[in-house]
This record gives structure tokens, sequence and C-alpha cells, in this order.
């Protein structure tokens, strides 16, 4: 199997779904002709079982075989905003650790992403949906509680001087959220944030 190859079934079990346009974006934007050479690339992995795909969505949506989800999932449209955001990363910098839906302890938070870019860590949250002010309040205090537990001060990605991660929800809808222990950052997406910060 050629690296290429790897390497896009790596992104699958990383993202657990990718559309073609997020395949060619990740895979083959250095290509002259990446979207017929990526279409070449994902029909022979299909073939030879490697990958699978959900045909009736266009561009099709891609998974690896076993797929990690159901190929109808209705996760599927927040998996792509995940593979969204990551591309919007990249058109910045390329963060050193990408890492989709991490498992922490029962009762803890749930990031979406966690991350290291710019040479600082983030939890991210892409909320696609609006939701209530007792719901996000729920997400602070489960934030909260893994700050007060001191394991992020441990974890392998840490600095010699620990730093907790920064919270950043992309979304549509501004927050009335607020922490006096760790900073909180919300925008519609990257390019927003980064005309913020510039």
């Amino acid at each position: 199997m050629r690296e290429r190859d790897k390497a896009i079934l790596e992104s699958l079990q990383k993202f657990r779904c990718l559309s073609r346009d997020d395949i060619v974006h990740i895979h083959f934007s250095n290509l002259k002709y990446p979207v017929a050479t990526a279409n070449n690339v994902l029909k022979r992995l299909r073939l030879q079982g490697y990958i699978t795909a959900n045909t009736l969505q266009q561009p099709y949506v891609y998974f690896a075989d076993p797929p990690p989800i159901r190929k109808d999932s209705q996760k599927i449209p927040h998996y792509l905003a995940i593979a969204d955001f990551y591309h919007q990363l990249c058109q910045y910098e390329k963060p050193r650790i990408f890492t989709v839906e991490p498992k922490y302890e029962k009762g803890l938070m749930e990031p979406d992403v966690f991350m290291i870019w710019k040479r600082a860590p983030f939890f991210v949250e892409i909320q696609r949906n609006i939701y209530s002010s007792k719901m996000m309040q729920d997400k602070m205090n489960r934030y909260h509680a893994y700050y007060e537990s001191g394991e992020w001060q441990i974890e392998p990605w840490q600095a010699k001087e620990p730093f907790f991660p920064t919270i950043w929800f992309i979304t549509p809808h501004r927050y009335d959220v607020n922490s006096d222990v760790f900073r909180i950052m919300q925008s519609e997406d990257v390019k927003a944030l980064m005309e913020k910060v510039s």
C-alpha cells in the first residue's frame, strides 16, 4: 500500500468520515489535477475494499471499511464540520496535534477536538445548533471539573509550565459563558477569530 493510501485511511479513522473535497484538500491539494487524481485513488481504494462511501451524497462521503459510524449517521454533518474546521486552521498553520473527540473520565467535558495550534493547547466545541443556557452551563461545569482535577497538568503534551487549554467555541451564536480560571473564545469560524486578533 502506498504512503498516501495509508495517510488517507488514517484521516478517515481520525475524522470518522470525509467528503471527497475534504480528501482533496488534505491529500491532493499540491497536485496539478487534484480532483481527478483523488477520484481515481478513491475508486481504487473502494474496489480494493479499504474504504466505502455514501454515494447518495454529493460529493461522496467516504469512510474506512468497516466504517466507524453508520453511513447514514445523523452525526455525519458534524464530523464534516470538524474536517472543515481543520482545513480552516491549516490555511494559517497546520495543528501539531489534532484529536477528534478525545475521551476523558465520565462526568468531564466531551470536546469535539483537542489540538495544539500555534504552540497553544485548545479544546474546541463546534456548535452547529443553538444550545440552551442550562446546557452551556453544564458544558462549562464539566470543564471546571477537569480544571479542578488537576489531571491536565500531567498530560503528555504539556510544556514545563502547565497551561490549561483555551476553550474555543465555533458557533454563529454568541453565548454568555465565562470563567475566572481559563480562557474562553467564541467565533463563527477561524477567519473571524484571526481577523479579530490581527
